[in-house]
């Protein structure tokens, strides 16, 4: 009696076959590495007596029959540890330590001190960017990247230097992008290569710059206080010296940026008015009610002149240079430009934090989109957090008033420190360094500038 064998591909896995083997209705499934491995070592004991079946005659499987079908050049490059791949996801670039904080400071000295280490090695390679790379490709660029990635510790140099995107670069790639605030998708398309291509110079300038700022914000800034960091457009709500929230922040474009402030936060805004600043008046709402007369209505927003009496909008010439002294005032509700939620501080430039309707934005790769307020995801949240000493305000009191459509302001019992920052450069665990695009282009190197 014989048995039939062949290789089997394993539909959710690029790098796992399987071996199937069968003898009249006996069926077996062994992995791949434990046959060959077990094959090798000549253990005829561990897997039997296995034979081709070819019409009547057996052909028996030998130590050279298997050399050839690891050396076959249909095998591919995957290296011995393929089925470990569970072990290869991306390294938790995160931790618990804020962005503003001693321990931040000796992480970037740190990291310094290794960059300084790494441009007087030469830095790295620039990565041939001419093709979108990953899993599973063969290519010679991949050899580059490897070498990159090893250089700045994001691959282990035993991985060594072929040119297969394997598991252990697709875990690298992965790495590298959480990092450099990017989707870690382990494809290499454009925003990926630009970071891998910053050379390791500018790097360690970046760094350098950011540790002025670091220092700076590294004393004491309260035993709960909320973080906005601007290019990495993210929030950290921090207590006892640990991060406890974080949220995807939407913050101001290059044409009107988010300001550096330190205030306090004294107020929630339960289902907020919204009243349109000067700038949104003269740049955007003028020029929609050029376009469209019923905007305003669409939109309920209403103008009320300085005596507090309502004003019709067909009677303001839309088409004058100035906009009216007029307030512009958007009642509460699903479409309010604030959504469920305002969170007050005092500062001199008029900005806040605050919910969106348009919670899409939230998944943007590049999250610079408002007239320089802070929108905040997940803002319920952090309000819940915010309000947690003020008697009678926990979260489904906060949402009982949220569905009842009344705009409720709430005064925290203990105002909350709060601090717009702009950090691009930072490490809060040995050996991750995090970058961001120069949004603002603050750091003065055309090449970290946001493109």
């Amino acid at each position: 009696m014989g048995y039939s064998v062949k290789w089997l591909h394993n539909p959710e896995s690029t790098d796992t076959w399987y071996l199937l083997m069968s003898k009249n209705n006996l069926s077996e499934n062994v992995s791949r590495r434990a046959f060959l491995g077990r094959a090798l070592m000549g253990s005829a004991a561990a897997m039997g007596a296995v034979a081709f079946a070819g019409g009547a005659a057996g052909q028996t499987i030998t130590n050279s029959t298997i050399e050839n079908i690891i050396n076959s050049p249909r095998r591919g490059t995957w290296d011995d540890q393929f089925d470990a791949r569970g072990l290869r996801s991306a390294v938790k670039v995160s931790s618990h330590v804020p962005i503003l904080n001693p321990e931040t400071v000796i992480y970037v000295e740190s990291a310094i001190a290794e960059y300084r280490n790494i441009v007087a090695r030469g830095g790295w390679p620039v990565v041939p960017s001419s093709s979108k790379l990953s899993i599973g490709d063969n290519d010679p660029a991949v050899s580059i990247l490897r070498q990159r990635l090893i250089t700045s510790g994001d691959l282990e140099r035993s991985a060594g230097t072929s040119q297969a995107f394997d598991t252990y670069v697709d875990g690298a790639v992965k790495r590298f992008q959480a990092r450099h605030g990017l989707p870690a998708d382990g494809v290499l398309g454009r925003h990926s290569y630009a970071a891998l291509n910053v050379s390791a110079n500018i790097r360690l300038g970046q760094l350098e710059t950011n540790l002025i700022r670091l220092r700076s914000m590294s004393g004491f800034l309260g035993n709960r206080y909320v973080v906005v960091n601007i290019p990495a457009a993210e929030i950290e709500a921090v207590e006892g010296d640990r991060v406890v929230q974080r949220h995807t922040a939407i913050v101001g474009k290059i044409s009107r940026q988010t300001p550096i402030l330190n205030s306090k936060i004294h107020e929630v805004i339960l289902n907020p008015y919204w009243t349109a600043p000067r700038s949104i008046i003269q740049k955007d709402i003028m020029p929609l009610m050029r376009k469209d007369p019923t905007y305003l209505t669409r939109n309920a927003i209403r103008l009320f002149n300085g005596s507090g009496d309502e004003v019709a909008p067909e009677t303001i010439d839309w088409n004058a240079e100035e906009a009216p002294n007029l307030m512009f005032r958007q009642d509460p509700g699903k479409i309010n430009a604030m959504s469920s939620t305002k969170i007050n501080f005092a500062n001199p430039h008029a900005v806040y934090m605050h919910d969106t309707p348009q919670q899409s934005l939230f998944g943007q790769l590049l999250r610079f989109e408002s007239s320089g307020c802070v929108r905040v995801q997940n803002v319920r949240d952090l309000s819940t957090w915010l309000l947690r000493d003020t008697n009678g305000w926990d979260r489904q009191t906060m949402e009982h008033v949220i569905s009842s459509g009344v705009s409720t302001p709430v005064l925290l019992l203990e105002p909350v420190p709060v601090y717009f920052t702009y950090i691009s450069a930072w490490s809060t665990s040995d050996g991750v360094v995090q970058f961001r695009d120069d949004i603002y282009h603050r750091d003065g190197v055309q090449e970290l500038a946001l493109q």
